[in-house]
C-alpha cells in the first residue's frame, strides 16, 4: 500500500514516472544508456549489481524487480540471494568479487571508499569505464530505493517481476511507460 492514498493499493515506480514525465523521462533515458548501452559490463552484470545494491540496501522490491531482470539476461537464477547471504561463498566469478565488494561498500558506507577500493577492482582487470559504470548502477539502485520506500511501495510478486524484466529487456528503460512513448 502506497503513502499516497491518491495510487492504487499495487502502485509502482511507472506510476510516478507517468505523473511527472519531465522528471522521469530524463532519467529514463539516462537508465537505458546505463544500463543497456556499451559497456565493459554485460547487460547481466549491470543488472546484477544493481539488484545487490538494492538488496545490500535492504530495498525489497528494488531487488526483486532487478534481480528478475538479471536473471532474464543469463545470469544464474538465485544467485542474488546468495550473494546476499553470503558474498564470500556466492558462486560468481573471481573478477566480479572485487567489484561487488566496491558495490557493497559504496552502497552501506560511501563516505569510507578508499584508493584500495578502487585499486581491487583495477586489479582485477576491470577499467575506470567498467569501474564508473558500475558505481553509476550502484547509484541508480540507491536513488530507485529510496523513491520506492518514500512513496511506501510494497515489493511485487517473483513471477510478476519476472513478466516486467522480459518486457525491460524487449522495449528497453524509456519504452516501458506510456508517457514516454507519446512524447516521442
Amino acid at each position: 500500500m502506497s503513502f499516497f492514498k491518491s495510487l492504487a493499493a499495487d502502485a509502482g515506480p511507472p506510476v510516478v514516472y507517468n505523473k511527472y514525465p519531465e522528471i522521469y523521462g530524463p532519467w529514463s533515458v539516462m537508465s537505458q544508456a546505463l544500463m543497456n548501452g556499451p559497456s565493459p559490463l554485460s547487460q547481466g552484470e549491470r543488472e546484477l549489481i544493481f539488484a545487490y545494491a538494492a538488496g545490500v540496501a535492504g530495498c525489497k522490491m528494488v531487488y526483486v524487480a532487478h534481480s528478475e531482470v538479471a536473471y532474464a539476461w543469463g545470469i544464474e537464477q538465485g544467485l542474488v540471494d546468495r550473494l546476499l547471504e553470503n558474498p564470500d561463498s556466492a558462486p560468481v566469478e573471481a573478477r566480479l568479487r572485487p567489484l561487488l565488494a566496491f558495490v557493497h561498500k559504496l552502497t552501506l558506507t560511501p563516505n569510507e571508499m578508499s584508493q584500495a577500493d578502487a585499486d581491487a577492482v583495477f586489479e582485477a582487470g576491470w577499467d575506470e569505464q567498467a569501474l564508473h559504470d558500475a558505481i553509476a548502477v550502484t547509484a541508480r539502485a540507491t536513488f530507485m530505493s529510496r523513491l520506492v520506500s518514500g512513496y511506501g511501495f510494497q515489493p511485487m510478486s517473483r513471477e510478476h517481476a519476472a513478466k516486467r524484466a522480459k518486457q525491460r529487456m524487449e522495449q528497453g528503460y524509456v519504452n516501458l511507460y506510456p508517457a514516454f512513448r507519446e512524447s516521442k
